[in-house]
C-alpha cells in the first residue's frame, strides 16, 4: 500500500488533498486536462529554466538513494525541447531499476550538474513541450509528447531532450494522466492479446494479476474484440474479495476466480464446463505470477496454446512438465514491453494512438490511481515516501506524480 498519508482515489471525479495539501487524487471522470487545472508557472531566470529531479548516485533502496536535485536548463537550440512534466507514474519496473536488478538502467551522467555522476529514475510520463529549438519539426510549443523509449529519465519538473526522443500525442480530450501512463500497461495487453496467438471472436484465454494495470487493460481489451476471459487474482477477505470480483466482471471479464480456487482440484473441470465441454478452445494465457500458480493455470490450455509471461511476482521458477510440451504442445513465450517498443517505433505509436482514441471517447476506464501532487516547493520526503510505497503490500491504485505549481 502507498504512504499513509496518500488519500484514497476518487472514481467519482472529485479532487481530494491531504492535510498537507501536496497529495491529490486523480480524477478519473472527464475533466479539465492538469495542464488546465493547474497552469505551468515555468520558473525562468535570464532564459535558463528552473527544474528539479529525484536523482540517485548508487542503486539501493529508493528512501536511502533519492535525492532531489535543483539544476537549470538552457533555452534549447537545433533540434532540442524544452519539456514540462505533467504527470509520471511509479512502475515497479522504475524501482528495480533504481535498486540495479533491472535488465536496463539508466546511465549515471554528470549532465544535471550533480556533484557524482547521477540517474534519474521513471520510463514514463506526459509531457508539455514550454520551447523548441530551430530546427525542430514535429512538435511545437503546448504540445503533449511521451518517450518513444524507455530510460529517459521522467522523475523531474522539466527536461531538454532532441525531439527524436519524443512521440506528439493528440491530447484533446484527455488528462495528462491518461497520455501518460499509456506506453507500458496498456501497450502491454494490448500486444500480448495480439501478437501471439490467433484469437476469434468467442475465444477464450486466462490470466493471473487479473487487477493490475496490464489486466484490467486487457479485460477490456478482449471484451472489446470480443474475446472471453478467465481472470485470477489473489484471494481477499470477505466483502472485499467479492467487490473485487464483480468490479472486473463489470470490466468485462467472463469468470473471476481467485488463485486458491484456480489450484484447486476440479479447476480444469470447471474451465471445460465455461467452455462448451472444451469445444471453445482456451487458446492463451498471461503470466505475470510466475512458480506453481503459473503452472496451475497452465493446466487447462487447449492444445497448442501459448503462455506469455511478463512478470515474475512471486520470484518463483515455472517448472513446466514434459507432458505439457509432448502431448499438449503448449507453447511458453515471454514478452517485454521495453525491447518490443524500440524494436517497433512505428506499431507503438499506431498502438499508442489507437489506445488514446479509445480513451478519448470513454470506451477505457483507468486504472485506479492515487496522486502524488508534485509542485515546486514540495519536499523530497514527500516524494520518496511515495516511491518507497510501491515496494508495500497492497496498494489503493497506481501512484503517479502529478506535476502543478512548478
Amino acid at each position: 500500500m502507498l504512504h499513509s498519508k496518500l488519500p484514497k482515489i476518487s472514481l467519482q471525479g472529485a479532487l481530494c488533498h491531504s492535510h498537507s495539501a501536496r497529495v491529490r487524487c486523480i480524477i478519473t471522470g472527464r475533466h479539465q486536462p492538469t495542464s488546465a487545472i493547474h497552469p505551468p508557472r515555468t520558473i525562468s531566470t535570464y532564459g535558463y529554466t528552473q527544474a528539479k529531479s529525484l536523482v540517485y548516485a548508487k542503486h539501493g533502496n529508493p528512501s536511502e538513494v533519492l535525492s532531489l536535485h535543483t539544476h537549470s536548463i538552457g533555452p534549447p537550440h537545433s533540434s532540442l525541447v524544452t519539456l514540462r512534466t505533467l504527470s509520471a507514474p511509479l512502475n515497479p519496473a522504475d524501482i528495480n531499476q533504481i535498486q540495479g536488478t533491472y535488465p536496463t538502467v539508466p546511465p549515471f551522467t554528470s549532465s544535471l550538474g550533480t556533484t557524482q555522476p547521477t540517474a534519474v529514475p521513471g520510463n514514463e510520463a506526459c509531457f508539455e513541450v514550454l520551447a523548441a529549438g530551430s530546427g525542430v519539426k514535429n512538435v511545437r510549443k503546448g504540445d503533449w509528447v511521451i518517450a518513444k523509449h524507455t530510460g529517459l529519465g521522467t522523475w523531474r519538473t522539466h527536461l531538454q531532450v532532441e525531439e527524436e526522443e519524443v512521440m506528439r500525442v493528440e491530447k484533446e480530450g484527455l488528462r495528462s494522466e491518461q497520455v501518460g501512463t499509456v506506453g507500458v500497461n496498456p501497450v502491454t495487453a494490448y500486444r500480448m492479446l495480439k501478437d501471439f496467438v490467433k484469437l476469434d471472436e468467442g475465444d477464450w484465454w486466462i490470466q493471473n494479476g487479473a487487477n493490475s494495470g496490464v489486466g484490467r487493460a486487457a479485460i477490456q481489451l478482449g471484451k472489446r474484440w470480443g474475446y472471453k476471459s478467465i481472470a485470477v487474482v489473489r484471494s481477499r477477505p470477505g466483502e472485499e474479495g467479492e467487490k473485487l470480483k464483480k468490479e472486473l466482471q463489470d470490466l468485462g471479464a467472463t469468470e473471476v476466480v481467485t488463485d486458491e480456487e484456480m489450484q484447486q482440484k476440479g479447476f480444469k473441470d470447471q474451465v471445460k464446463e465455461w467452455t462448451n465441454s472444451g469445444r471453445s478452445p482456451l487458446k492463451l494465457a498471461l503470466n505475470c505470477v510466475g512458480g506453481d500458480a503459473a503452472m496451475a493455470m497452465a493446466k487447462p490450455l487447449s492444445s497448442g496454446a501459448c503462455m506469455v509471461t511478463y512478470g515474475a511476482m512471486s520470484k518463483s521458477p515455472m517448472r513446466v512438465g514434459a507432458a505439457m510440451l509432448i502431448f499438449k504442445d503448449l507453447r511458453f513465450s515471454g514478452f517485454w514491453v521495453s525491447r518490443w517498443s524500440d524494436a517497433h517505433p512505428e506499431e507503438k505509436k499506431r498502438t499508442v494512438d489507437e489506445l488514446l482514441e479509445i480513451m478519448r471517447r470513454g470506451e477505457f476506464r483507468d486504472t485506479p490511481m492515487v496522486g502524488v501532487g508534485w509542485d515546486w516547493g514540495t519536499e523530497r520526503e514527500v516524494l520518496v515516501d511515495a516511491v518507497q510505497g510501491t515496494l508495500e503490500g497492497y496498494r489503493k491504485g497506481k501512484g503517479v506524480f502529478v506535476f502543478g505549481d512548478t
